[in-house]
């Protein structure tokens, strides 16, 4: 093989396996961000990932609001009016946070079927629903008020 065909062989190769690997390495940066939405029902089945970042939204459960006295943990249910996932959550709730509202909380699952928040995101205005809360109720067979269709 010719002295230049050779060497631009080794250039070609050396960008090849360089792009591979900061192809790969991006993806296995990127792949512990991935927070995926799951519906009241689907955690409780046991479909939502025990330990991993995962979002679950719903309607907050009326009467199930429980602050601690000593702390700023909170406690409540959310549900798509099939199931209801329990949420402890420590922190300052968004203004809009209400008993009988839409709501999604992200953060982790544990091994007693509790979801562990770090963050709750609440609607921003009464007709708003953010839409994966409408879809999970939508297809529990219920409308944004908790009425059957």
């Amino acid at each position: 093989m010719h002295p230049v065909r050779r060497q631009r062989l080794y250039v070609v190769l050396i960008i090849a396996v360089f792009s591979t690997a900061a192809a790969g390495l991006v993806t296995y940066a990127l792949r512990g961000n991935i927070n995926l939405f799951y519906p009241p029902a689907e955690v409780v089945a046991g479909e939502a990932p025990v330990g991993q970042p995962i979002r679950v939204g719903g309607m907050v459960v009326e009467g199930s609001l429980q602050r601690a006295q000593d702390s700023l943990q909170i406690r409540f249910q959310l549900t798509d009016f099939k199931d209801s996932v329990e949420v402890v959550y420590v922190g300052i709730l968004p203004d809009l946070f209400d008993e009988g509202q839409g709501a999604v909380a992200s953060g982790v699952l544990n091994d007693d079927g509790v979801l562990e928040a770090t963050e709750i995101l609440a609607k921003h205005d009464e007709n708003y629903m953010p839409p994966e809360v409408v879809h999970a109720l939508e297809s529990s067979g219920y409308d944004e008020k908790g009425t059957a269709k």
